[in-house]
């Protein structure tokens, strides 16, 4: 039967409908690509919709917790710094409660004798073996002294 309707059309018609019948397969094969295409697109574009969104939504949280991070490390420095300084307290506190380093302590700030000793304090020169020029001052009167430094700013503002 398929001969037979074969020989009903002409050479011409079948021609034509081998050629719509291409053109339909070639069409819907082109809608079935741009579909997957425009869905893969509508995929990707909420993926990035969503994966930005997180970003935002997580971006301040993190940088919260890394500022308070960096706030706790440094809190902790401090603390071991002040435990460091009460432990050094602690010893200056146990050595003042012996009783020859108190007196050596006294004696060295205070220039404390015992009954029966001179004490002496050396005026010395500086390290570099120069007078001090207070030594210098000290042997003129105070209000020589006062006088120049009266003329020396007088001096200082005239010009």
């Amino acid at each position: 039967m398929a001969a037979k309707d074969r020989d009903r059309f002409s050479t011409a018609t079948r021609i034509r409908l081998i050629g719509e019948q291409t053109a339909a397969r070639v069409y819907r094969s082109q809608t079935r690509r741009q579909a997957r295409r425009s869905r893969l697109t509508g995929r990707a574009a909420l993926l990035v919709l969503v994966v930005c969104s997180l970003v935002v939504a997580l971006a301040y949280p993190m940088r919260q917790y890394v500022s308070q991070r960096a706030d706790v490390a440094d809190l902790e420095q401090e603390q071991e710094e002040t435990r460091q300084r009460v432990e050094r307290l602690r010893d200056l506190k146990a050595r003042w409660q012996d009783d020859a380093y108190a007196e050596q302590e006294i004696r060295r700030r205070l220039h404390y004798v015992m009954p029966g000793e001179t004490g002496y304090i050396v005026v010395d020169q500086d390290p570099d073996g120069k007078s001090r020029t207070d030594l210098e001052a000290a042997d003129r009167p105070w209000y020589s002294n006062v006088w120049d430094g009266v003329d020396k700013s007088d001096a200082a503002a005239t010009q």
